[in-house]
């Protein structure tokens, strides 16, 4: 959902966005009540990834494709990945964030602030320290940033299941290395008038060994013939039904996400609780 270098400023707010993302919503079915530590899909389960209406896929290949659906498998599977209902994760801000996939409500907090917001119907309401400053010009200035954070930011959690969305064009690069070497295959991400900043363009290179996203780099325009930056997508674990990884450093600046988690319930009350709260 949008971006540049490896800082770049939302509309002046002192919210630092780090990376461009397509702003699609997932449509996924009621949660199944279970615990954070629920198992991961079966093999039979995971085996069927259908691509979003809106993917390119007369643009993308057939290898491209392949390999996305092998990531899938391995980070869980798609029907995993439908059943995952609320996550929550901090961003490299110090923001922290709570979406709700199924009623499309985001809970975004940072120091005092608190935004609740539904990614549908584009409304919500702000607070600071409990209070409610929604028709303050502080509190419109926070709403109006509320649907580019939580497309960036979930971006930074999520893109590896996010490959076949609608506006994706996914094609094969050829093989490559990793940072340390490691060989990859490496595919390239390009969108189609969609999201925040469509003219970015994505390297993301999978591990055969693995099956799994460990690296990616980020171009602001297709054509750039270097990315803006290159970064780790590692230290996978298991939250909920799916794998997900925390690591985004460079290999020098230890950037990463924390306060992780994927259930398949939400906590009533919880998404529209007007106070910062702890992380769960």
């Amino acid at each position: 959902m949008r971006v540049f270098s490896t800082t770049s400023w939302l509309a002046g707010s002192g919210l630092f966005l780090l990376s461009g993302l397509l702003a699609c919503q997932q449509q996924t079915p009621a949660g199944q009540a279970a615990a954070n530590n629920s198992a991961p899909a079966s093999t039979e389960a995971a085996a069927s990834y259908p691509a979003a209406e809106g993917f390119d896929q007369a643009g993308s290949d057939a290898k491209a494709t392949a390999l996305a659906d092998s990531v899938m498998r391995k980070m869980g599977g798609y029907s995993a990945w439908q059943s995952t209902r609320l996550l929550g994760w901090d961003f490299l801000d110090g923001s922290y964030q709570l979406w709700d996939k199924q009623t499309g409500d985001f809970r975004w907090q940072k120091d005092s602030l608190v935004a609740v917001y539904n990614l549908n119907t584009k409304q919500g309401h702000a607070y600071r320290s409990g209070q409610d400053i929604s028709s303050t010009p502080e509190g419109q200035k926070l709403l109006g940033q509320m649907y580019p954070i939580w497309v960036n930011n979930s971006w930074w959690l999520l893109m590896p299941f996010k490959l076949k969305d609608s506006g994706v064009t996914l094609t094969y690069k050829g093989p490559g290395q990793l940072m340390d070497g490691t060989p990859a295959e490496v595919l390239n991400m390009t969108f189609k008038n969609v999201g925040v900043t469509p003219d970015n363009k994505y390297e993301v290179l999978v591990n055969p060994k693995t099956s799994l996203v460990e690296e990616w780099a980020f171009f602001p325009k297709a054509t750039d013939a270097q990315p803006a930056f290159r970064r780790r997508w590692a230290n996978y674990r298991q939250y909920g039904p799916i794998m997900l990884a925390t690591d985004r450093t460079d290999g020098k600046d230890g950037r990463g996400l924390d306060h992780v988690i994927a259930r398949t319930d939400v906590p009533a009350g919880i998404m529209q609780n007007p106070k910062p709260m702890a992380r769960l």
